[in-house]
């Protein structure tokens, strides 16, 4: 592991202050035009230096017809240009003194041997001027806590607490949206390629080192440095969850990333081997990575797999009750007290049983926090998962009868959903057990996406739910592992002699 990010080799290609900007013009429909416009639509705050032998401005920025000619060494060199000139470039940037870069060009090791012999010739080069970059055939990176986002779609939401290093680089640009939607962002996202020179090992230790990232989101069609993959694992898990996308473990899958970026994939029970010795939690669908990392990210540590439902209806606490069961929970009954003190405020058709089913509430209000606080305070739950039906409908036709203007309705139930969230996410601070959410409705309406804003996972069904805690319950089970082998191993090795 490094001891500093800053030691990182990817440091300044995460956090430069200058970059000198190979293949952007004025015809907007190159893609290094299209990739110098979404880092100047976001707002960067460096110096940016494009490169164009012809063109005298690009974008309202002075272009030089050479990297020689430029006032300064930037920090990091991103080259979009065709696949033959990539090498000379990449020279070209040695002599001037650059030291990082950013090969986005294809046409390497992923096209055969003619690539392959390609892609030597530029680590060669790489090599005899001591530059570190990440590519070729990739998309680089994006850090939006510096703005920064030289990828070909425009960064949505603010930034976020997932870092993910891909071997696609279209996961690293067509996740923003995504990400958004589903109540996250990207810390920093790097696109590896074909893995010249940085590889996804490196990035994991940059991450691990990120102060902006809570959890590590891998997408991996082959790993070529295993054991170096374990070591640096091990050493980011007992602190920072890792959760993995491995596509090479098929046939097909094996063969899409041999020409994808030309990884060579292992069976699928060697990555589950990995994985298990790493404390990395395994995911199988995308879905399912950034559910993973949701859940991780924002929930603590529970105490154990009993879980207590609520729900406003039989179907989706039958639905939850199933998934959890699914997925190895348990769903206690509740305690005598917590009964008593449920019927003081729920209406006679509600189920006290676990799932809780409050059918229909005497005070709305009581949902978010007298109901969850009685839950919460039961001494077998060591989880509440919550099912939230929109209350917004409810609150405009109420309103609506009451002969409130449109405008006025609309008002007042953003007042009222804006005030039952934060009541229930004081609720729920209070207590330190994780909370879930699961609805049928729109994650985009303002319950959800208040809910997700505050940082409370909210899922689009209880499958999806379930498996996520049941990822967070993993992950806590072989960070205790992976913890105790470091410790035994420290414990194993020879005391120095002194003198």
């Amino acid at each position: 592991m490094i001891a500093a990010i800053e030691e990182s080799p990817l440091y300044p290609i995460v956090n430069p202050k200058s970059i000198a900007f190979f293949g952007a013009s004025n015809n907007f429909n190159r893609m290094g035009s299209i990739m110098l416009s979404s880092l100047v639509d976001l707002g960067y705050e460096g110096r940016i230096y494009p490169i164009h032998r012809t063109e005298k401005e690009v974008r309202g920025y002075k272009a030089y017809q050479s990297v020689e000619d430029l006032p300064e060494t930037p920090d990091l060199a991103i080259i979009v240009l065709p696949t033959d000139v990539v090498c000379e470039t990449m020279e070209a940037c040695g002599r001037k003194g650059i030291k990082h870069a950013i090969v986005v060009s294809g046409g390497f090791k992923e096209v055969g041997p003619k690539g392959a012999h390609r892609q030597q010739k530029l680590e060669r080069i790489a090599d005899a001027y001591g530059i570190r970059f990440l590519g070729p055939n990739c998309l680089g990176v994006a850090n939006l806590h510096l703005k920064l986002n030289p990828t070909p779609i425009p960064a949505e939401g603010p930034p976020g607490f997932v870092g993910l290093a891909s071997q696609s680089g279209s996961f690293v640009t067509q996740m923003f949206n995504y990400l958004h939607r589903h109540g996250m962002g990207f810390s920093t996202a790097l696109s590896v390629g074909n893995e010249a020179n940085i590889d996804v090992v490196d990035c994991m230790e940059y991450l691990g080192a990120c102060p902006n990232t809570k959890v590590i989101a891998l997408y991996i069609e082959g790993i070529r440095r295993g054991r170096d993959f374990i070591h640096v694992a091990r050493s980011i898990t007992p602190h920072k969850p890792i959760v993995a996308l491995y596509i090479g473990g098929s046939e097909t899958g094996k063969r899409a990333g041999l020409s994808h970026t030309g990884a060579l994939a292992g069976p699928d029970a060697v990555y589950d081997g990995i994985f298990r010795q790493s404390g990395v939690i395994r995911a199988t669908t995308l879905s399912e990575l950034f559910d993973f990392s949701l859940a991780l990210g924002t929930l603590p540590k529970p105490r154990g797999n009993r879980v207590i439902i609520q729900t406003h209806s039989g179907g989706p606490g039958a639905a939850a009750s199933d998934s959890l069961g699914r997925s190895g929970f348990e769903l206690p009954l509740l305690s005598p007290d917590t009964i008593k003190k449920l019927r003081a405020i729920l209406p006679k058709t509600a189920s006290t049983n676990n799932p809780v089913d409050v059918t229909f509430s005497k005070n709305p209000l009581d949902d978010f926090s007298t109901i969850p606080d009685i839950l919460l305070q039961e001494e077998h739950t060591d989880m509440l998962l919550v099912y939230f039906v929109s209350p917004e409908a409810f609150l405009h036709r109420s309103s609506g009868i009451l002969g409130m203007p449109p405008e006025e309705v609309r008002h007042v139930a953003q007042q009222l959903v804006a005030q039952n969230i934060e009541i229930f996410f004081d609720v729920i601070k209070r207590y330190g057990k994780p909370v879930v959410g699961y609805t049928y409705r729109s994650l985009q309406e303002q319950m959800a996406r208040g809910l997700l804003d505050h940082g409370i996972p909210v899922y689009q069904d209880p499958e999806r739910a379930a498996r996520a805690m049941a990822a967070l319950i993993e992950y806590h089970r072989l960070r205790e592992k992976i913890a105790a082998i470091s410790t035994q191993e420290l414990e194993d090795e020879p005391a120095c002699a002194e003198g």
